[in-house]
């Protein structure tokens, strides 16, 4: 039994009352914490011991930390990092720094929470690259279809000296955001009861004409309209809805999203289409951080470093163990549960997708975009270096074995 079901014992109350007397992060940092069958009474220990530890001096920084939809449970599904970020942060400065972590859309949004950082609310936020596009659109770059053939690629990439120059420094610079650390997954088509009785999708043709809600990303809605998808940017909290009464075929996002977002009981298919990233991110306000003294500086990297290689390793054994996106599945996981089926397509049917869509073999709906980020990062061929450095290991390599990097670090 995983610790994201043992945590669901817990009533909204009880938790609730932990928050009232320790703080939400405290409380969340604590369950994240716990291993095993977890109890009112053991959360209550963990939290206060948690929380001692945390206020035992005045910090020097207070950031505050946007989170979107995250919380205790669902980030023991999509490890994303954020609780271990700011626990080692912590940690790391012994209390200079002390971290605020607010989640389940109390500050802010999947949409907006770029935003809130801009705009100063908060200081750190988590959200996915997709959704962040729409405020801050240099992370389109991230979005172009196929171009990252694997899930090791992505995070080769991201620990590259190279995602410097092209993805951070650019982000920086234009939209005032220091990119620190990413889950990495790769989306695809989940599939509502409209396909619940259907065969289990295996042609690329299945899900010709199919009607799916799009993301922020403008990037990505040029890939599924040339995949006849019918991108349709429905809101999230009509999205369950529509997939359950079939008013939608289906929506773009990647697997763990499903299980985190408690979108499994409505998603009878989840096709592994791979046609382009799936990042759900950490990032700060680039002002807040050259603000800061040159040995806090260095701990932010750190603890990012940290968190980039916890993320890699905990993520990809979730994938398996927690949701259930394997062939053949675990039992106990969320897709099994649910009656969620993962649907692997052939390297074939992969290849004809690429070949409709991706940039190299269909240059001319890009054209557009990919101009205007060559321009916003200063005159970087975005999409060929990028695909250049994601084929550098092999394709077949397993993602838990790509090499962390220091990526701010040339030498």
């Amino acid at each position: 039994m995983n610790v994201s079901k043992n945590l669901r014992g817990l009533s909204r109350r009880d938790l609730f009352k932990l928050t009232a007397q320790f703080g939400i992060t405290s409380t969340l940092m604590a369950a994240g914490s716990l291993g095993g069958a977890v109890t009112l009474a053991s959360l209550a220990r963990a939290a206060e011991s948690t929380y001692e530890k945390r206020f035992a001096k005045e910090p020097k920084h207070q950031l505050k930390f946007g989170a979107s939809g995250f919380n205790a449970r669902n980030l023991l599904i999509e490890r994303a990092g954020c609780l271990e970020f700011a626990r080692d942060l912590e940690e790391r400065t012994e209390g200079e720094i002390r971290v605020e972590f607010i989640g389940d859309n109390q500050i802010c949004g999947q949409l907006n929470c770029v935003e809130k950082t801009q705009l100063g609310i908060t200081e750190i936020f988590a959200a996915s690259t997709q959704n962040s596009a729409g405020a801050a659109p240099y992370y389109n770059v991230l979005d172009y279809a196929y171009m990252f053939p694997s899930r090791a690629s992505q995070y080769y990439f991201l620990y590259h000296p190279e995602s410097q120059r092209i993805l951070r420094d650019p982000l920086e610079k234009r939209h005032g955001i220091k990119f620190l650390f990413s889950h990495c997954e790769l989306r695809g088509i989940q599939l509502g009861q409209n396909f619940a009785d259907k065969p289990l999708v295996t042609k690329l043709e299945d899900l010709f004409g199919t009607k799916n809600r799009v993301t922020g990303t403008q990037l990505g809605r040029i890939a599924m309209q040339q995949l006849n998808l019918n991108p349709v940017p429905v809101a999230w909290e009509e999205t369950l809805d529509g997939l359950k009464q079939g008013l939608i075929d289906g929506a773009e996002t990647w697997a763990s999203a499903v299980a985190y977002a408690n979108m499994s009981p409505v998603v009878a298919q989840s096709v592994d289409l791979r046609f382009f990233c799936g990042t759900e991110h950490t990032a700060m306000s680039s002002k807040i951080f050259d603000a800061m003294e040159p040995h806090l500086q260095d701990a932010i990297m750190e603890s990012a470093y940290l968190a980039q290689v916890h993320v890699q390793a905990a993520n990809e054994a979730a994938l398996v163990k927690t949701v259930g996106f394997s062939d053949p599945q675990l039992p106990d996981t969320i897709f099994v549960d649910h009656n969620v089926r993962p649907a692997f397509l052939a390297e074939d049917q992969i290849k004809m997708a690429e070949e409709m869509c991706a940039p190299e073999h269909n240059p001319e709906p890009w054209a557009q975009w990919r101009e205007r980020l060559d321009e916003w990062s200063g005159g970087i061929d975005t999409y060929q270096e990028i695909h250049r450095v994601a084929r550098e290991i092999p394709v077949d390599m397993k993602p838990e074995n790509v090499e962390p990097r220091r990526w701010w670090r040339t030498a």
